[in-house]
């Protein structure tokens, strides 16, 4: 099964590199569940790794191959260290693995289902979220929570000029020490809430001169705070916190960012 994110495997840790707050958040829960965890999104195995490496049994389940390639590659620095992580190549709607052999993996239920930096953002319409939420009720154990975090819509970035690309940050590639210039174009639909964001990366030489360029595309579905709330009651969870960051700070009209501790309603 292709996937869009298949094309950003050899990119996707060098452009985020910056991205570590979330990490020791994520640890922590996973540590307070004391496993076994869930993983959705779970890419490169940006969290997953150090969830495994904190020894927590984890399975991390994402729809590309390619992201999964990178993250088995990685996995060789656990070298039996901590909990085990297994990688499944499947659905978040459904968990219906793409190679039959993994099926025992996702057999189970979970104390904790994750879906990290806007993961469940991924998913274009209600239809698909409402999917994705039931399914992780079958697989979560009594007592078990569904934590992410996406970000807040704000109404400065849904109004930018869609064909004006504008520069998002600098990062070093941290494991070729290359200079990263990355820039996001990004255009909206508003009525059906989707964003389709380009990002351009330009790898820079040793002089400053754009040695290459690449663009990546993805699509996002935004979701305003009280569309979340309803939508995870009428999915039958509870909210249990509503963090405005990583931080565990309190959500007010400040925030940018919304982190929602769930569960099932008992």
């Amino acid at each position: 099964m292709e996937s869009i994110y298949d094309q950003w495997a050899g990119i996707y840790d060098a452009v985020y590199s910056y991205l570590r707050e979330d990490v020791p958040f994520y640890v922590e829960e996973a540590r307070r569940a004391g496993g076994p965890v869930l993983e959705l999104g779970c890419g490169t195995g940006r969290v997953s790794i150090p969830i495994a490496e904190a020894g927590i049994d984890i399975v991390g389940l994402d729809s590309s191959i390619a992201m999964l390639d990178v993250a088995r590659g990685k996995l060789q620095r656990l070298q039996g260290r901590g909990g085990s992580l297994a990688l499944v190549n499947a659905d978040m709607r459904d968990f219906v693995p793409e190679n039959d052999a993994d099926s025992h993996l996702l057999d189970r239920k979970f104390n904790l289902a994750l879906i990290p930096f806007r993961g469940f953002l991924s998913l274009l319409t209600v239809e698909d979220q409402m999917r994705t939420l039931r399914t992780v009720t079958e697989h979560l154990a009594p007592g078990g929570k569904l934590i992410f975090n996406i970000f807040v819509p704000d109404l400065n970035m849904l109004l930018q000029e869609g064909d004006v690309p504008y520069h998002f940050r600098d990062v070093t590639d941290p494991d070729t020490g290359e200079r990263l210039v990355v820039w996001h174009q990004s255009s909206y639909d508003n009525h059906n809430q989707i964003i389709n964001v380009r990002t351009i990366i330009e790898e820079l030489g040793v002089t400053g001169e754009v040695s290459r360029r690449l663009y990546r595309d993805f699509l996002l579905r935004y979701v305003h705070r009280w569309e979340m709330h309803h939508l995870l009651r009428a999915c039958g969870y509870e909210t249990l916190d509503l963090y405005g960051d990583l931080d565990r700070s309190p959500f007010d009209e400040t925030s940018s960012e919304m982190v929602w501790v769930t569960a099932p309603a008992t």
